[in-house]
């Protein structure tokens, strides 16, 4: 117990030591930056770090040893070029520093706060609401380092009140004003406006359903939940998940009261469960089998990452390849392994090929060396070809992993997946033992949930 309340003690104080640190950067006109490219099978103290990166924009990098792709592609990554034929910027490092983003909103809604890879600058204004959310209480942010891919997440508050209906046509408007100095040494200042109708008629969802976008709102909700992990337990967290799901399903999905069998979800809501349900499975919000630094590290990712990218680490992408079919997208699902096919995982911190339990055979017996099987060859080549392709413009490098069914490194695959039973797949699929629930059942207690008078 004694070595438990020191350690804590430690990273109490490591914490403050960092936030100390990042305020300090901060009084130099935001115009530092700290960049951590960690190497080790040790901890070497991401999480307390982390506050210091986030604070200033900056790079973190986590790899098991120097000598890795992860570190030496990345490391040669940071100082990325824009190609020779970019009007005004060919040649030039795609870096930029010193940003500020200030946020401008008509008077029906108001600012309440942003989430990445940027420090809040207090600015106060008529704008700026009181319901802080990431770092409120402003309408401006510094961000000590950016490039083409930094992506922020601003939330925002209506401030108009319900009981009072807008005037028919009335337009709703964003300013975003993002000023930073270039690689060149120049100023830039971007000015990007946004308008739109407001809707405000409480009767009538329908205009809310049709301009939903449900995959960046699953992104905003996964970095709200991450965020909330550093003042929140994660049980809590995962509570705040669930209802917030039931509410959004209750609200906009089509059923008879107290009837789950008639719950009916729109097309532009269909997915939305289901980026829920594998967030809440994911490495942002289960801590088992993860670091304190792996944790810290995979968190810092997903805020600063664009709405793509964040999709495809909360539920990772899968792709069959066989001999009577060409590669095609496949389900999340433990009935996608089966012996006789080859299947690409991109979870985007790792790239996995692996091979089916007749297909790593094969491939021991060598099949691929003789002519008579050159499809074979062919079928082993594809996967290869396409992982080297996501890999070749991401940063952080991911680590490509490539196993066999059964083998100890299948687990990179394996834990991803929906374990929906073999018995749904047919033969030949694999069953997985877990206590996890599927997809099937996670979607059954929604609908009833939702459903209740």
């Amino acid at each position: 117990f004694s070595s438990l309340c020191r350690l804590f003690h430690l990273h109490k104080d490591a914490c403050e030591y960092y936030t100390k640190l990042s305020e300090a950067a901060a009084r130099v006109n935001y115009t530092h930056l700290v960049d951590i490219f960690a190497c080790s099978l040790d901890q070497v103290g991401m999480l307390e770090m982390r506050v210091l990166i986030e604070a200033t924009g900056g790079l973190m990098v986590l790899a098991d040893s120097f000598g890795q792709s992860v570190f030496k592609e990345s490391l040669r990554r940071v100082f990325r070029r824009y190609p020779d034929d970019v009007p005004g910027d060919g040649g030039m490092m795609s870096m930029a520093f010193g940003g500020v983003l200030e946020v401008l909103t008509s008077k029906e809604f108001k600012v309440s706060g942003a989430i990445g890879p940027l420090t809040s600058l207090g600015k106060r204004g008529p704008n700026v609401s009181d319901v802080e959310v990431g770092k409120g209480g402003t309408n401006a942010w510094a961000i000590g380092g950016l490039d083409p891919t930094t992506t922020l997440a601003i939330y925002f508050d209506v401030s108009h009140p319900g009981t009072t209906a807008l005037p028919q046509n009335k337009r709703r408007h964003i300013q975003f004003l993002t000023r930073y100095q270039h690689s060149n040494g120049r100023i830039r200042l971007r000015s990007t406006t946004i308008c739109g109708p407001w809707h405000s008629d409480v009767n009538d969802h329908n205009p809310i359903k049709y301009s939903y976008d449900q995959e960046a709102a699953a992104v905003l909700t996964a970095r709200l939940a991450v965020h909330r992990t550093e003042t929140e337990d994660v049980s809590d967290v995962l509570r705040w998940v669930d209802r917030s799901l039931i509410r959004l399903a209750a609200k906009f999905a089509d059923y008879q009261p107290d009837d789950p069998q008639s719950f009916r979800l729109a097309a532009e809501f269909s997915l939305y469960p289901q980026f829920m349900f594998h967030l809440r499975r994911s490495q942002f919000l289960q801590l088992f089998n993860s670091s304190p630094d792996e944790a810290a590290y995979y968190r810092y990712i997903l805020i600063r990452e664009n709405c793509v990218n964040s999709l495809v680490m909360l539920q990772p992408s899968l792709l069959s390849y066989g001999f009577n079919e060409p590669p095609q997208p496949a389900l999340l699902d433990a009935q996608s392994v089966r012996p006789d096919t080859i299947l690409l995982l991109d979870t985007f911190f790792n790239v996995v090929v692996f091979h089916g339990e007749t297909i790593a055979a094969w491939r021991e017996q060598k099949y691929q060396e003789q002519e008579e099987h050159e499809s074979f060859r062919q079928l082993l080549e594809a996967p290869q070809v396409d992982a080297q392709l996501i890999m070749d413009d991401r940063f952080p490098v991911p680590r490509y992993i490539n196993c066999d069914q059964h083998k100890s490194e299948s687990r990179f695959l394996m834990a991803k997946l929906n374990p929906s039973g073999g018995d749904q797949g047919g033969s030949g699929a694999a069953q997985l033992f877990t206590d996890d629930v599927s997809l099937r059942v996670f979607m059954e207690h929604l609908m009833k949930l939702a459903v209740q008078s």
